[in-house]
């Protein structure tokens, strides 16, 4: 094979969901660098297969992305990069692999395959269309009501990845800062024999993990802010001009459109923000 990086999805959780031509790579490949090599070689002895396994994880260091990139550019093997479950590159440091191949004139190949970013969002049922993946939020208080607080005015259907120990104190601060009724799902437990999925209002999905607290990695998707309530503000609101009464027309708008005062206020601040830059 000629030398190239190869990024392999792998099964999020059922085997059956491999795809012909992973297997074949795997096979073929020189090495397979793994995010945990105990997790790969179980999934490498099931399908019997052999190659070299090497370690490839956000602790490995620039010594080891050297490394890989010398095998592949100077002794030209190739290389496939697997991540625990799902596609490499996501939420792990592969991206750093992938770069730094790149520079090196290695060629790099994705085999498409499981995510479970995606499978969340289509199971979800909330919009598709335009969607904003996060991975997973700060760790500390501070930044992370920062994000969430950044991410309040988004349209966009969003993503994240939460652990079941943190998922309920986390829906709680969503539920605060992105508002109790926002509509929103939980998948958790994707592709196996427990595979979950909890939609409804973050307050509803709060209530149900904090009677039952929840296993196994979740994925977290919410529905984007209303952008109704943009639209009506810029239908409405700039058609008074600068010298309305912004009071009023916000109560004429939370009438004549059902939405929440506070929801407005915000969308035309915006929306005026926006006009000056323009």
């Amino acid at each position: 094979m000629a030398a190239t990086l190869y990024l392999v999805a792998t099964p999020i959780g059922n085997l059956e969901d491999i795809t012909l031509r992973a297997l074949r790579l795997l096979k073929e490949v020189d090495i397979v660098a793994a995010e945990d090599t105990r997790q790969t070689r179980k999934l490498l002895t099931h399908f019997g297969i052999g190659t070299r396994l090497v370690a490839y994880h956000e602790h490995s260091g620039e010594a080891a992305t050297t490394a890989l990139v010398r095998k592949m550019a100077e002794e030209g093997q190739s290389v496939a990069l697997v991540t625990d479950a799902g596609t490499p590159g996501i939420s792990d440091p592969g991206v750093d692999l992938v770069r730094a191949a790149i520079d090196a004139g290695v060629a790099v190949s994705p085999l498409p395959g499981a995510s479970t970013p995606i499978a969340a969002l289509i199971a979800s049922g909330l919009p598709t269309a335009r969607f904003l993946f996060e991975g997973f939020l700060p760790r500390t208080r501070g930044p992370r009501y920062e994000r969430l607080e950044a991410l309040a005015a988004q349209t966009r259907t969003l993503i994240f990845f939460e652990s079941p120990q943190r998922l309920v104190a986390t829906i709680e601060e969503m539920a605060r800062i992105l508002g109790p009724d926002r509509l929103a799902c939980v998948a958790r437990e994707l592709t196996k024999i427990h595979e979950e999925y909890r939609r409804g209002t973050l307050a509803d999905i709060l209530a149900h993990y904090m009677a039952q607290p929840p296993r196994g990695e979740c994925c977290i998707v919410i529905h984007g802010r209303d952008a109704e309530g943009d639209a009506a503000a810029r239908d409405l609101a700039f058609s008074t001009g600068e010298g309305g009464d912004w009071k009023d027309l916000i109560k004429r708008l939370a009438k004549e459109t059902g939405l929440d005062r506070k929801d407005l206020y915000q969308a035309i601040v915006r929306l005026k923000e926006e006009a000056k830059a323009e």
